[in-house]
């Protein structure tokens, strides 16, 4: 039976939009178009020192200014510690997970953790995940695939934080099962993360989606856009100028001629090829890519 297309965009709301993350959202949507599938966004609101007040409302509104349109209401990561907490509670009942109490000073030369407090009994409130010594393949829809020795190359990772907070890779895993995501697609600064949380959807029996990781945008200096700051386009471009210059990035070419938002949208569903995404995004300069 085949399985309906679900995709996502999961921002962090830790400031503006940016035209690095609106290529994110911009390639998730139109694989989830291109499916016939839903696309959905989900406010990854699980880390509140670093949060922004306003950012989450300011990035919905700035998606849905530039016609990027979510199928359902809106989620937040924020709703969803009693879900995380189950998951965790599973995984140390079942042994596959055990509490630590090394700090990051402790750990600081280590280059995976060394196992400390795999075989203690303790109350730490921190929760690391037992990492198997075997071999784990990550296959990407644009990427090359990778092989990843877990125990070597990963080690036993953070799934509860030691201030009582859900670790990221622990949420998105559960998150991404419950919202039947089918493939997510984002940034290649996430791709380290995707072996974590394959070993970690199968510790908790959960389904598996496909992923695409995109390049990452840079500046002349070869510096990520994080920010919507002075060398970042998007804060002075209108709706339709910044979506021809996201699909330009993404290696799709609409007409010139298409002058609304809405047939450009219309152009982009129909004319997406993933094979068009460039490996690497220009380290040169953004400036006068549709600008």
């Amino acid at each position: 039976m085949h399985t309906p297309y679900r995709g996502r965009f999961a921002p962090s709301p830790t400031g503006d939009l940016h035209l690095g993350s609106l290529l994110s959202a911009v390639a998730s949507y139109l694989q989830a178009r291109r499916h016939n599938g839903q696309w959905l966004i989900r406010i990854e609101d699980i880390d509140p020192p670093r949060e922004i007040h306003g950012s989450a409302a300011g990035i919905v509104k700035d998606l849905q200014t530039l016609g990027l349109q979510a199928d359902e209401a809106v989620s937040y990561q924020s709703n969803n510690t009693a879900a995380y907490r189950q998951a965790v509670t599973h995984l140390l009942v079942s042994a596959k997970a055990f509490r630590c109490s090394c700090s990051r000073k402790q750990l600081k030369n280590a280059p995976v953790y060394p196992g400390n407090c795999r075989k203690l009994q303790l109350d730490a409130c921190a929760v690391r995940l037992k990492v198997a010594t075997r071999q784990l393949t990550v296959i990407d829809l644009l990427q090359t695939t990778r092989e990843y020795a877990l125990a070597e190359n990963i080690g036993d990772f953070i799934i509860w934080r030691a201030d009582d907070l859900p670790a990221y890779q622990l949420a998105v895993v559960v998150d991404d099962a419950a919202m039947g995501i089918t493939e997510v697609v984002r940034g290649c600064d996430l791709q380290d993360s995707t072996p974590r949380q394959l070993y970690l959807q199968e510790c908790l029996g959960l389904p598996q989606p496909d992923y695409l990781h995109i390049p990452l945008l840079t500046d002349k200096n070869g510096r990520k856009l994080s920010k919507r700051d002075n060398d970042d386009p998007l804060n002075r471009l209108q709706p339709q100028a910044a979506i021809r210059l996201a699909l330009q990035l993404l290696g799709q070419q609409p007409p010139l001629e298409i002058s609304d938002l809405d047939k450009l949208w219309d152009w982009a569903i129909a004319h997406w090829q993933v094979r068009n995404i460039p490996l690497q995004f220009p380290t040169s300069s953004i400036r006068g890519l549709g600008c």
